[in-house]
Parts: structure tokens; C-alpha cells; sequence
């Protein structure tokens, strides 16, 4: 492991500990001797998002994260409510087993999981995601979160149509 002070390679692991999806580990360099974490993953096996217009990339856990951040920002959220939230939607994705997954699919796992963490940043990507048409399909989204919050009812799942498919369609 190179030391980020030095640059030299040459550490040693001070502490472990499990970090949920992975493990956090404490160094110190044995050069400069500062000490620094590091995380390690797990890899998990490739997986292909399909995009609407058919064409197909890999998961991108960066691109993920830095979409939920923009949702997020300036949000009163919790020390790591973020990186929880994005490891929820990545492990989902990699529980169902599937080597392809509709970018849909992965829309529709990032809106649930904000609707769960902050009202905000649910409504910041639902309007990115869903590209509202006019005021009136985002009031209607607003709507349907406030309804459920109030009844205590699970969201119904009545979305404003994504402009692309509303062209496509005509």
C-alpha cells in the first residue's frame, strides 16, 4: 500500500475492522510513520446496465455515488447516510443476480432508497430521473410522497411518464 504522504510502500496494518460491505483498515507508513485508513471491497462480479436507447455500459459505483451526492446536497443527512445509501443500492443490484439490468431498474432502486433517507433529495433526483414535462407532473409527484407520508400507506407507484418514452410513444 503506497503511504498518501511519501509515496512509499511500505506500511503496516495497525487495525482492522469490518465496515459492512467490506473491511477498514488503519496503516502506518513505516517511512514517515503517519498513519492512514484504507477500505477494501469486495469485487463482485461485473454487471451491465441497459440504457433506454439500448445501449449497454458497466456499473459505474462512482457515477451512482456522485448522482445520489448531487440529490443530497446540502441535506441534513446523517455521517455516512450516503455511502449506506448507495451500498444498499449496489447490493441490491448485485442480489438479483443478473448480469444485465435495465438503467430503469436502477432509477426506480435509487428513487426508493432517497424516498426512504430525505423527502428532498428524493424529489432533486425524481426530477432529474423522470424529466418532468411541466409543474404539473412534479406537483402530482410531490403529491403522491405527501399522501404517504401522511396515511403511513406504502407509495403508490403512480410516476410521471419520462419524457423520452412520452416522444417515443406518439
Amino acid at each position: 500500500m503506497t503511504c498518501p504522504y511519501c509515496s512509499r510502500g511500505d506500511s503496516k496494518v495497525i487495525d482492522s475492522r469490518d465496515s459492512g460491505d467490506g473491511v477498514r483498515r488503519r496503516r502506518e507508513c513505516l517511512a514517515c510513520v503517519r498513519r492512514f485508513t484504507t477500505y477494501e471491497r469486495v469485487h463482485r462480479r461485473a454487471m451491465t446496465i441497459v440504457k433506454r436507447d439500448g445501449r449497454r455500459e458497466d456499473f459505474d459505483r462512482d457515477k451512482l455515488y456522485a448522482s445520489v451526492i448531487k440529490a443530497c446536497a446540502k441535506r441534513p443527512l446523517p455521517v455516512g447516510g450516503v455511502e449506506k445509501a448507495v451500498g444498499e443500492i449496489e447490493n441490491r443490484l448485485a442480489e438479483s443476480g443478473r448480469a444485465e439490468t435495465p438503467s430503469r431498474a436502477v432509477g426506480e432502486l435509487v428513487m426508493e432508497t432517497l424516498a426512504s433517507l430525505d423527502q428532498v433529495a428524493y424529489i432533486r433526483f425524481a426530477s432529474v430521473y423522470l424529466d418532468f414535462e411541466n409543474a404539473e407532473t412534479f406537483k402530482t409527484v410531490i403529491d403522491d410522497m405527501l399522501d404517504q407520508s401522511q396515511n403511513g400507506a406504502p407509495r403508490r407507484r403512480r410516476r410521471a411518464r419520462p419524457k423520452t418514452a412520452a416522444r417515443n410513444q406518439a
